[in-house]
Formats: C-alpha cells, sequence, structure tokens
C-alpha cells in the first residue's frame, strides 16, 4: 500500500494517530492506536454463486481462498476489559483475501452500523473535543459541545453497543461504499456486512458486567478449537440515487442484499503477537473489480494504517 505524497494529507493522518494515542493515554508500543486488543485466525473463503454477478474480483472466481481475520475491541489500549461498555465498542472486523504471494485483498469492518463524521478533518475534532473534555468540569463541556453541533456524531455515540456472548455471534458493518464491477462491465455500489452463521446473541448490561476481562478471547480460543466459526460476507446494494460517498449517511434496510460467500475460520494463527504486530490492512481494496467510492475517508484511513502499522514493526524490532 503506497503512502501519500500529499504533505497536508500526510500531517492530517499524523495528527489522527496523535489524537487516538491521547484519547488512550498514551503510546502502547507494537500495538495498534485503535483496535488495540485482538486475535488472528485462519480459515479460508467460499465464494457464492451469486457473486459473479456483482464482481470480477479474482477471490470470487476460486474455490477456497486463504483467508486472515483479525476480531478486535475498539480502544487503542491492550488490556481493555472485553466487557467494558465504553472502551471496547464498537469491535473490529478486518478479512484478508490472500491471492498470490504478496498480492491480497482487506475488508475492514465494525460492529455499529454507522460513523461519526463525514471527513477524517471531523474525525479528529471530534477526538480533540474528548481529550479535552473534563468530566468534572462545567458544563457543556467539550464533548457536549462537539455533539450539539455535530448530529451524526451525536447518533453513533448514542448507537446501541451491546456486548455479545461471542465474537461469533456479533455483526460487522463496512464503514464507506465500494463500486463492484462484473466481467460485464456492470457496476453497482454496495457495503459490506459480516455476519454470523451462529446468528447475533448480546449479553444484558448485568451479565455482561459480571464476564471476565478477556471473555470474548477465552470463549473464541475454545470456540474455533472445536469447530469453525463462520461468517456470510453480504453486499447491501445501493439504489440510483443513494449517497455513496458520505459514511454517515447509511442505506434503508429495503435495500437488496447479495451474498457474496462466506468465511470459515478454523485456526488461531500462530505466533499472534508478532502477527498482529507485523500485519497492515488496508481499508482500500486495490484489486479488480472493487475499487473505493469517492468517500473522503478512505485515503486518510489507509495512510493511518500505514503509519501506525510501520510504527508497530519498529517497536518489533527493538
Amino acid at each position: 500500500m503506497p503512502l501519500t505524497t500529499d504533505e497536508k494529507l500526510l500531517t492530517l493522518s499524523r495528527d489522527a494517530i496523535d489524537a487516538l494515542d491521547k484519547v488512550d493515554g498514551g503510546v502502547h508500543p507494537g500495538f495498534r492506536p485503535a483496535h488495540a486488543k485482538g486475535i488472528l485466525l485462519k480459515g479460508a473463503f467460499t465464494p457464492s454463486k451469486e457473486a459473479t454477478s456483482l464482481t470480477r474480483t479474482p477471490h470470487v472466481e476460486r474455490a477456497s481462498p486463504p483467508v486472515t481475520a483479525r476480531l478486535s475491541n475498539f480502544a487503542g489500549i491492550p488490556t481493555v476489559p472485553d466487557n467494558d461498555q465504553q472502551n471496547a465498542s464498537p469491535r473490529g472486523c478486518a478479512i484478508r483475501f490472500h491471492l498470490d504471494e504478496h498480492v491480497h485483498s482487506d475488508i475492514v469492518a465494525h460492529s455499529v452500523d454507522a460513523f461519526p463524521s463525514r471527513t477524517a478533518e471531523d474525525f479528529v475534532d471530534f477526538l480533540h473535543a474528548l481529550i479535552a473534555t473534563d468530566p468534572a468540569g462545567p458544563h457543556p463541556n467539550a464533548i457536549e459541545k462537539f455533539l450539539g453541533s455535530h448530529p451524526t456524531a451525536l447518533a453513533f455515540v448514542q448507537a446501541p453497543k451491546p456486548i455479545p456472548t461471542s465474537f461469533a455471534k456479533e455483526s460487522f458493518f463496512g464503514v464507506s461504499a465500494f463500486k463492484f464491477t462484473n466481467a460485464n462491465g456492470v457496476s453497482r455500489f454496495g457495503r459490506y456486512r459480516i455476519l454470523p452463521v451462529a446468528g447475533n446473541e448480546y449479553l444484558s448490561d448485568a451479565a455482561a458486567a459480571a464476564q471476565t476481562p478477556n471473555f470474548l478471547f477465552d470463549e473464541l480460543k475454545d470456540r474455533v478449537a472445536k469447530a469453525p466459526v463462520q461468517y456470510r460476507i453480504v453486499i447491501q446494494l445501493a439504489k440510483d440515487g443513494d449517497t455513496t460517498d458520505d459514511a454517515t449517511v447509511r442505506w434503508p434496510e429495503d435495500r437488496p442484499q447479495l451474498t457474496l460467500g462466506e468465511i470459515s475460520l478454523t485456526a488461531i494463527a500462530p505466533d499472534n503477537p508478532t502477527e498482529q504486530q507485523r500485519l497492515i490492512f488496508d481499508p482500500i481494496p486495490r484489486v479488480d473489480g472493487i475499487e473505493a467510492s469517492a468517500d473522503p475517508l478512505f485515503e486518510p484511513r489507509a495512510n493511518v494504517y500505514l503509519l501506525s502499522g510501520r510504527r508497530r514493526r519498529t517497536a518489533q524490532q527493538q
């Protein structure tokens, strides 16, 4: 993945990492500035029969390309408890399709079908408001003022974020829209949904509070040792006129959904901590048949992932 040569964008991406670090109490060497606590699993992808009607991307043309998936909690704090109502959600899911040696394409999603800002600039302002907020100070404080003037951020903050009984029973949603093109050159816009084959199941607040700090990760290790963890990858398709360049605008639930395929995760990846430090996911697909939309979040996110990934690898070498 190439790093931008645009100095303004580079500064913005570095500001985002710096703000994420400050929100989480400083740099945690070797870990991501968001979604620091995670686990890698290995498995395979089985494309659906209808997938080629949407896209000509290589992984829908093959029987079972291998995948690596990372499941994570939200905060950039490696020790965040899995049942922390504020800092563990939204949980993350990143999937890498291995297409050839040094050739891959990724999906990056989280467990809330929403995003707080249309632009990276607004997202950094959101983080700065959090940093500037003194909960014991006078009201309205910095974050209250920000949310009062940014309704999409307020909606994101107020969106339900229940604690699941298992990572295997959590759904994940792509932030931005993509342009999918099939072999006939027909294109449609869509957003990813990663849906658990086992169905959704969530804990009450009281039941969540009674769990151990690592219960989701412990349960996942036990589960995958007995049977594969499976997710359907679904594309919610836009209709003509739907907004495709704004992550804060979600489409109605009556939009059609097409199943791209299913991933089956069969084992915890070996040498997990080292692999997590090394692996850098890319929100831009960079593969024939799937393109980033005009959503302005794509380039800053890609740069943040790459810069933070390089920082992790440097920590790994020290």
